[in-house]
């Protein structure tokens, strides 16, 4: 009886975990984009604490970065956006990885790398939303 109760009267089916327009690469995008910056300003200041605060910064900017990453290609993406660009995975990976090297790096040229890896996945997603 308490089964009949609570069970569901219908069942809803979406790609995503929420209703469309909760994910957005922009978010990755902008923690680059700080990230980046914050490398520049490191190595325009020879401050030994200003450049230790900047590490911490980037380095918390750039785990925010894989973070959205990650929820774009766990959350986002599905199988048919992967059989339509068998090149996704690879391309997440390689971002995942950049947003890595600029953790390890204070040279904005991996900044510049990780944004234009970003810039490729947010191609994608939106080729993605238009479908």
């Amino acid at each position: 009886m308490f089964s009949r109760l609570f069970a569901p009267r219908a069942t809803a089916h979406a790609h995503c975990d929420l209703p469309c327009g909760v994910y957005d690469p922009a978010q990755a995008r902008i923690e680059a984009e700080s990230v980046k910056a914050t490398q520049e300003k490191y190595q325009a200041n020879e401050d030994p604490h200003f450049r230790a605060r900047a590490i911490i910064i980037k380095e918390q900017r750039a785990e925010a970065v894989k973070h959205h990453i990650s929820v774009l290609w766990s959350d986002y993406f599905k199988a048919p956006h992967f059989e339509k660009y068998p090149q996704l995975h690879q391309l997440i990976n390689d971002t995942l990885k950049a947003a890595s090297a600029t953790k390890a790096s204070t040279d904005p040229a991996t900044g510049q790398a990780l944004l234009d890896l970003i810039a490729e996945v947010d191609k994608i997603f939106w080729e993605t939303k238009q479908a």
